[in-house]
């Protein structure tokens, strides 16, 4: 079976397929099709907007379609950025004003208030069916500043608990051993399977 991965985010994509297990189908990214163009993530919950994204991917394409969103949820912020976070800088914000507005926002929060977890939902829209949610979740830390020079997004100012090590300080095998994102993949994938 063919699916299609709703994202037009080449990290995301390059993460994604490295989850998604090849005996599931194969998995093709959105931007190789024609007409395909991103969709306004207009929804007021990461579920909200893993939907809006896979239904028009299954919309476009005919194929079975999965996407996902994520939020990094900080405690002492009440749960920003969370669903804005891809825009909390604004939109067409780079991940660098994103890291440097959350930093700029956290500037004077003692260490044990700096909690914060990645909260990734994803959902598969396949023809004639109910979609199918997972959710998958990483607790860790704000850092001070940016650590690390791999990953993507929030990436570098992420320390996942017991490691002591951001996101951006994992290597890419590492990361997806442990992420949020390889958390709500796998449990998606159970629920594929028994569906």
């Amino acid at each position: 079976m063919k699916f299609v991965v709703a994202t037009f985010n080449r990290d995301k994509l390059a993460e994604l397929s490295a989850l998604l297990p090849s005996d599931l189908g194969e998995f093709v990214g959105l931007g190789g099709f024609p007409g395909a163009a991103p969709v306004d993530e207009t929804g007021s919950t990461l579920e909200e907007n893993a939907l809006l994204k896979a239904r028009a991917a299954l919309a476009l394409t005919g194929f079975p379609a999965i996407a996902d969103d994520t939020g990094l949820e900080v405690e002492a912020l009440g749960g920003e950025p969370g669903v804005r976070s891809a825009r909390y800088a604004g939109e067409g914000a780079g991940y660098d004003a994103n890291v440097q507005k959350l930093l700029a926002r956290m500037a004077g929060i003692e260490p044990a208030r700096r909690a914060a977890r990645f909260r990734t939902v994803c959902v598969a829209c396949l023809p004639a069916r109910a979609p199918v949610v997972a959710e998958g979740v990483l607790a860790g830390r704000i850092t001070t500043g940016p650590r690390g020079t791999l990953g993507f997004g929030y990436d570098p100012v992420f320390e996942v608990g017991a490691t002591g090590r951001t996101l951006a300080e994992l290597p890419f095998a590492e990361k997806n051993a442990l992420s949020h994102r390889a958390a709500a993949i796998a449990n998606l994938v159970a629920r594929l399977r028994k569906a």
